[in-house]
């Protein structure tokens, strides 16, 4: 196959070296609305080519595939332009903005037969990857309530990342609806559990450092909610609550982390460790095991390579780490090993995933259905905390076709 990235940004270069040394990739060619930045990549990073925009790249026979790797509120309008020219597509998150964007594309995958995969990297966070195997042994009982966070405050690094890819006029985007970037959060809980979110009531907190941030008046969405709280109804009865926080006194750490409740066994997972508790068989209910687990999530190596740009060091979490204990690397191409990773090992993974599922016509695990389950519950989210937490339905477009077990 032959890639189309377009966007190179921060976040692109990690995964344009790994499809660079995929053996079942071609070629890796790149666009960006920034010119000078697809040529500097070009040269620092041997590109096939590039091309003078997205509508020049989706255009060419040069590539079969594009990754989207723009700003998150434009992702959806890209998607659906790449599906219409006849390209696969693998979109870094979240899927889309709105339900109409997220039907569109689900629709357009169904009458095309292409290839979407939306790149979550939580649905390989260790800590995902290990309850996602204890739900199917059946080791929690009944999982009946579920929490994910993505905590990351602006000061680590978001503000940076906003000036860089905004501009002149950054704080109109840097106001994004945290609720509208809710995968880091609700796909780690959704990727474990066999499940969808089916309504939500949030609670969106107003922000009042007032520096133009989170302003109504600034804002291009008319946000002023930096915290947002949501509790999720499931489909197999049980609730997910959901954190996304964006200013917060946490610096360090697990930014996503997951706890998952069950009648038998308890993960819990905090910033910097794990637990797991297990009901101990007999009349003594006070009696159980409480495992410390958290040397099995942990990933080895944090370093960014050198000569890989400029990522603020704040980011570090996000561009550089290394692989935990429970992620089975087996599945993956020999000519990864001691490449660059990132998000707690995610990386290496997805970028496989959207190579084997369009060279062997099969789905990725994290599908334009899946996709929609982990992107729907945070947009009807914003619209629940904008009618001060009313509890409303949220949208289901089904299971789609069956996901391959990699």
């Amino acid at each position: 196959m032959k890639i189309g990235v377009i966007g190179t940004g921060q976040f692109a270069r990690s995964f344009i070296s790994l499809w660079q040394k995929h053996p079942d990739v071609e070629a890796v060619y790149a666009c960006d609305v920034v010119p000078e930045r697809a040529k500097e990549h070009q040269e620092k990073y041997d590109l096939a080519g590039i091309f003078n925009d997205a509508e020049e790249m989706l255009a060419s026979d040069e590539v079969d595939s594009v990754a989207v790797m723009t700003q998150r509120w434009t992702h959806g309008p890209l998607v659906l332009q790449a599906l219409e020219a006849g390209k696969n597509v693998y979109s870094a998150v979240p899927m889309a903005i709105s339900v109409d964007e997220i039907k569109a594309i689900i629709d357009k995958v169904t009458e095309t037969g292409l290839i979407y995969m939306m790149g979550e990297t939580s649905y390989y966070n260790p800590a995902v990857v290990w309850a996602r195997g204890k739900v199917a042994e059946g080791a929690f009982g009944r999982v009946f309530y579920s929490e994910g966070d993505y905590i990351h405050d602006m000061d680590n690094g978001f503000y940076a990342a906003y000036q860089y890819s905004g501009g002149d006029d950054w704080k109109r985007t840097a106001s994004y609806p945290p609720m509208l970037y809710p995968t880091h959060a609700i796909g780690g809980v959704l990727g474990a559990l066999p499940t969808y979110a089916t309504s939500v009531s949030c609670i969106g907190i107003k922000d009042d450092r007032g520096d133009g941030v989170f302003d109504k008046n600034v804002s291009l969405w008319g946000n002023d909610f930096s915290n947002m709280s949501a509790l999720f109804h499931l489909a197999d009865g049980g609730a997910m609550r959901t954190n996304e926080f964006r200013r917060v006194g946490y610096w360090q750490g697990h930014e996503s982390r997951f706890r998952f409740y069950g009648t038998e066994s308890v993960m819990e997972q905090t910033g910097h460790g794990a637990t797991w508790s297990i009901k101990t068989e007999g009349e003594d209910y006070r009696k159980g095991d409480t495992l410390d687990i958290s040397d099995l999530f942990y990933t080895r190596g944090t370093q960014v390579p050198e000569g890989f740009g400029d990522v603020d060091p704040a980011l570090m979490q996000s561009f550089a780490s290394g692989n935990a204990k429970v992620q089975d690397r087996s599945r993956l191409p020999k000519e990864f090993e001691g490449a660059h990773n990132g998000h707690e090992g995610s990386h290496h993974f997805l970028a496989d995933d959207f190579v084997r599922a369009v060279t062997t016509k099969t789905q990725p695990p994290v599908n334009a259905w899946k996709a929609a389950r982990f992107t729907l519950p945070g947009v009807i989210a914003l619209e629940s905390a904008r009618q001060d937490g009313a509890r409303l339905p949220i949208p289901d477009f089904g299971d789609g076709p069956e996901n391959p077990a990699w």
